[in-house]
């Protein structure tokens, strides 16, 4: 047996060194090309995870998955009850053959107090809440429309005649409390809320409408900035901010540039339109009812676009023909991102379940590949029409 020396105990120790020296290296050298180029991490452009400018060893992140998912488009529904009592949502389901992704439901500011448990129901069934949140009394409303002698457009001056909710009083702050109370609410959530506040606010039968009530040119959008930044403020950072005018219906109709609160405050733009009534009341396809405000808010926002209210009346019997011409004209519009379905019988019954005929245009309508896909909490929202 060979003795250990001391020359030998030196050279064994300066061989280990070497050795591992060598070892340390080989990564290095495996990573400059040739065969071991393959075992590199991937590039920020090839994993879309961001990288923190300086960093030297960035943790490697999956990009996000956005909602609704490229070339897709969501399917929306609006009930009567909303997350009172989902037994229209379920007819409404069966006759779509498709479950809806994302559920409207209108919350009023007079009586209207945070709930968690309605925003849970609906998250809980697999879609997305949102709010139609609505600085008004709905009641006055509900009194009008009793009144058996008042027209459409007298029931219209009554109910946006409440002094109480003027855009003025938002603005300076008289409901902050209350804001405040949502606010936190919604946050605690943990999860994405679309919020469509003052909707139609380029009509005149709302309280928050800019030519009702009292209001002055300005006002709606210093109110939803107001609304907007005191979420901020508060934390409330997971609300999809949903800006939504009525479809223009005539050429008089006001420019909806000087309503819009800017894209640093809205994340979805929409609008609203039904086939059946009022200037749509002779047959309008989809586009005549919704191109020109479409095109028009194309001028002044970038963001992606939702038909937030829609539905079709049989009154003149081309309900069904309405529901297939509208989803062989949404591919078209590659920024449109998704479409709600009023599905109430109001004043007309708009509902796609009240008949085979409509139910059966809706469903092989939206059993193309383009909506088919699942809302969940941890999916992203598409707010950016390249995104």
């Amino acid at each position: 047996m060979l003795g250990l020396t001391r020359p030998r105990v030196l050279m064994m120790v300066i061989a280990a060194l070497l050795l591992a020296y060598a070892l340390a290296l080989a990564p290095v050298a495996m990573g400059r090309g040739g065969e071991g180029a393959a075992s590199r991490a991937p590039t920020t452009a090839e994993t879309g995870a961001v990288v923190p400018a300086g960093a030297d060893n960035p943790p490697l992140q999956l990009a996000a998955e956005l909602f609704p998912p490229a070339g897709k488009a969501f399917i929306g529904v609006m009930t009567d009850k909303g997350p009172y009592d989902f037994a229209a949502v379920d007819r409404f389901a069966a006759a779509a053959r498709r479950e809806p992704q994302v559920m409207l439901f209108g919350v009023g500011w007079e009586s209207g107090t945070f709930d968690r448990v309605l925003f849970d129901r609906v998250k809980d069934r697999g879609m997305l809440p949102m709010l139609g949140w609505e600085p008004w009394d709905y009641q006055v409303d509900q009194a009008a429309r009793k009144q058996k002698k008042l027209t459409v457009r007298q029931i219209d001056r009554v109910r946006a005649t409440q002094p109480r909710y003027r855009l003025s009083r938002i603005v300076d702050g008289e409901f902050d409390t209350y804001l405040r109370s949502w606010a936190e609410g919604v946050k605690s959530l943990g999860y994405p809320v679309a919020i469509r506040f003052a909707h139609e606010m380029n009509g005149d039968w709302y309280p928050w409408c800019e030519k009702a009530n009292g209001n002055r040119p300005g006002e709606y959008v210093e109110a939803w900035r107001h609304v907007h930044d005191l979420f901020q403020r508060a934390g409330a950072t997971n609300v999809i901010w949903v800006w939504s005018p009525n479809a223009r219906w005539s050429k008089t109709t006001g420019h909806l540039a000087e309503l819009y609160p800017g894209d640093d405050y809205v994340d979805w733009v929409g609008t609203t339109g039904y086939y059946g009534t009022g200037a749509w009341s002779g047959y309008s396809p989809f586009d005549a009812i919704f191109g020109p405000t479409i095109a028009e808010i194309r001028t002044f926002s970038r963001r992606p676009l939702v038909v937030t209210e829609t539905g079709a009346s049989n009154a003149g019997g081309h309900k069904a023909r309405w529901i297939r011409e509208t989803f062989r004209a949404l591919p078209k519009h590659r920024d449109v991102i998704g479409l709600i379905w009023f599905e109430v019988d109001k004043e007309m019954d708009w509902r796609i379940a009240s008949s085979p005929a409509a139910a059966t245009a809706f469903a092989q309508s939206v059993a193309a590949p383009r909506y088919d896909f699942r809302w969940s909490p941890d999916l992203v929202p598409r707010t950016d029409l390249d995104g």
